[in-house]
């Protein structure tokens, strides 16, 4: 514990008499610490830096190349449009889940099972083998007679093969992760919403998401992270427009790997990190009203800073015959 002193202060200077100053422990070994990891960090910032072959001169040059920009802007197409479509078989899925009808609970639990017990790059290669497996797709009564059919390869290119392999893949974990949120939210609150006459699909877009979403969003925010990187998988469909295959190609054309790498990195840095702080401000957004908010700038700063606003908002009467421990 800190050392505790009790000062008096000047009449009308503070709203709040007889204040406790404290003054914290002294703890020589947080510093000691701090030092011995600027040190480290510095160590491995110079490693970085001056290790000529990292080849720095090649990384700045490369960086903003067309090819490399094109394989940035597929890899976020990825992202994007893989995540979308995860999200809305995620809350079917969850909503099957929860259901009463067996048939619409098992088919989702298989679909869970299906996708999340195998991997995603063995999943990629199925769907790039989906040709050979399946040359022709067709839509119809089973056993009965074809409304329509087509060529796989004329409809379902690389791209799309990828994007529905991401999503597929994604919406059984986030499937898991909306179910989880949903069922965070109080049953009461869907008894109450029944007693006002409600139905329940009004019931889940208006009382039970917007609430559970306090749940959803940062797992979810991490799962499009994870998702950003996961793109490097598509080549085994085979697509060879996003980042991580862009840069491989050109490192191996010119015989320096390496540096290309780094560009591939620090490009997954820049948009990692604009991803985290966009996560940040929706935990805030939907974290409103559950005792998550945080410190707003210029307010509660200083000693008291929460005691004096108190104070002199005259909201509360102090009881003249109150006693004080000096």
């Amino acid at each position: 514990m800190g050392d505790v002193t009790t000062q008096p202060s000047p009449s009308g200077s503070d709203p709040v008499p007889n204040r406790i100053h404290a003054r914290p422990v002294p703890r020589p070994g947080r510093l000691v610490a701090a030092a011995i990891v600027l040190v480290l960090a510095a160590m491995a910032a110079n490693a970085l830096v001056t290790n000529q072959n990292f080849r720095w001169d090649v990384v700045w040059l490369y960086l903003r190349d067309v090819v490399i920009v094109r394989g940035v802007m597929w890899t976020l197409i990825l992202t994007f449009g893989s995540m979308a479509i995860a999200v809305v078989l995620a809350v079917t899925l969850a909503i099957m889940r929860r259901s009463d009808n067996p048939v619409m609970r098992w088919v989702s639990w298989a679909w869970i099972w299906f996708f999340r017990g195998t991997p995603i790059y063995t999943q990629l290669i199925f769907w790039g083998l989906l040709a050979v497996l399946y040359p022709r797709l067709s839509l119809g009564i089973p056993f009965g007679p074809e409304f329509f059919s087509f060529r796989t390869d004329d409809v379902l290119t690389a791209f799309w093969l990828a994007l529905f392999g991401l999503a597929f893949n994604e919406s059984a974990y986030l499937a898991e992760i909306v179910r989880a949120g949903l069922t965070s939210v109080d049953p009461g609150q869907t008894e109450a919403a029944k007693a006002l006459g409600m139905k329940d699909g009004k019931i889940m877009r208006r009382v039970i998401l917007p609430q559970a979403m306090r749940v959803i969003v940062p797992p979810t925010g991490n799962e499009t992270i994870s998702m950003l990187k996961t793109t490097s998988l598509v080549v085994a469909v085979p697509l060879t427009f996003e980042l991580t295959y862009a840069t491989s190609a050109m490192g191996n054309r010119q015989f320096l790997p390496i540096p290309f790498l780094v560009i591939a990195a620090l490009w997954y840095l820049l948009i990692t990190s604009i991803l985290m702080v966009g996560q940040h401000y929706l935990e805030q957004y939907y974290g409103r009203g559950f005792g998550t908010t945080t410190r707003r700038r210029g307010r509660g700063r200083g000693p008291g800073g929460k005691q004096a606003a108190i104070a002199a908002a005259g909201t509360v009467q102090e009881d003249v015959n109150r006693e004080v421990t000096p």
